[in-house]
């Protein structure tokens, strides 16, 4: 069966009403195709609905790794906070941590 723009609308409606099995035949498919899964984890990446570390571990490569094709594609790489909020989250975040999970000293 050749591939049409309808099958893409009606994969998305079918996912809504019997999701298991299109994730199922989308994980199989991907699988079978590393060139589709790097284009499309890829593109997610770029339009920064995954992160660094989701990609790659969705590649199923350590984030270093891809961190270094990155570069020699000349892909942008996404580290810490995209803003002064998210970077105001992180820090709040961390002191909240570091307030609560302080080791008990000997006696």
């Amino acid at each position: 069966m050749a591939s049409a723009p309808w099958t893409i609308v009606h994969l998305e409606k079918l996912h809504k009403v019997r999701p298991d099995q299109v994730d199922a035949a989308l994980e199989k498919l991907l699988e079978n195709d590393n060139d589709l899964a790097w284009s499309l984890v890829i593109s997610a990446y770029l339009d920064e609905d995954i992160n660094l570390g989701k990609a790659a571990e969705l590649l199923h490569v350590h984030e270093l790794e891809l961190r270094a094709r990155f570069v020699e594609l000349g892909l942008p790489l996404r580290v810490g906070p995209g803003d002064i909020v998210e970077a105001r989250a992180e820090v709040d975040a961390l002191t909240s941590w570091l307030t609560h999970s302080k080791p008990s000293r000997p006696k």
